[in-house]
């Protein structure tokens, strides 16, 4: 159908830094939206991937090349996750990772500016791969440029290169993936060019959201099969003053003193 209107019809949106990204750690949009009319996932994946690794049948693929099969992929997953639309930005990676991150901004608010998603998934700001957290200040910077009443109803940051296991448990957001494993696990795997050097994202990305259900709560039952645990990253968002420096250190001082309370009772 139209750009325009395609875009238009996006509730959910995910925005990840490399392709494969949006698959990993946003599947709970993806399955709120499968199959239904009145609501629809879409993706962003904002480098280039020629800066991919690769080993084993690509491990001869210059960086050209790398790009064209990375790009593919991430049109495959669409296709199979059924999309509303994939957008991929081209934006090396070094453009991300620069505190100068103005052509950036620039297209994720336009995007956003068509879309004007109820939901936006990014990567968390406790995540270790600097291009990753160049991508979520980028979406934030994004989005506060939107009118107050334009923006997302909720802005999550969620997991990769960092689980989230560590933050308190009323921290944690809940996203329930349980449903149609095998849809995850065909999305995950279409990713033949990272996963066939021998880092099985699939598998680990799988086993992480198994954890996390398993592992939430010591003294009941499961209430889910797999668990994406995500951050509210709201307050950034609905408060332009406030610093994602001061809202993330919130985090881990709630992390420092449960762990340091648990200590003293036991040391008592």
């Amino acid at each position: 159908m139209p750009l325009d209107k395609a875009l238009a019809r996006t509730t959910h949106l995910a925005v990840g830094a490399h392709q494969d990204d949006l698959e990993f750690m946003a599947l709970h949009g993806i399955l709120e939206c499968y199959q239904r009319s009145d609501a629809w996932f879409a993706g962003i994946t904002v480098t280039d991937g020629r800066g991919s690794s690769r080993t084993g049948p690509y491990a001869q693929h210059t960086d050209d090349q790398m790009q064209e099969v990375r790009k593919h992929e991430q049109r495959k997953a669409a296709y199979v996750g059924e999309y509303a639309a994939i957008i991929q930005l081209d934006h090396p990676s070094s453009a991300v990772k620069t505190a100068k991150r103005e052509p950036v901004v620039a297209d994720l608010l336009q995007v956003l500016t068509r879309m004007q998603p109820r939901v936006v998934y990014t990567h968390n700001l406790a995540d270790k791969h600097d291009t990753h957290i160049g991508v979520t200040m980028a979406v934030i910077e994004a989005i506060r440029q939107l009118a107050p009443e334009k923006r997302p109803e909720k802005l999550y940051g969620c997991e990769i290169w960092r689980g989230l296991d560590w933050m308190v448990d009323t921290d944690k957001v809940l996203l329930d993936v349980s449903q149609r494993e095998g849809l995850g696990s065909a999305l995950t795997g279409i990713f033949d060019s990272q996963i066939s050097g021998g880092k099985r994202y699939d598998l680990a990305t799988a086993g992480r959201k198994r954890a996390n259900a398993t592992y939430l709560a010591s003294h009941h039952s499961d209430n889910a099969r797999m668990l994406e645990y995500a951050m509210d990253l709201t307050p950034l968002i609905t408060d332009p003053g406030l610093s994602p420096e001061a809202f993330i250190e919130g985090f881990l001082t709630r992390f420092t003193e449960d762990v340091r309370t648990r200590l003293k009772l036991r040391l008592k």
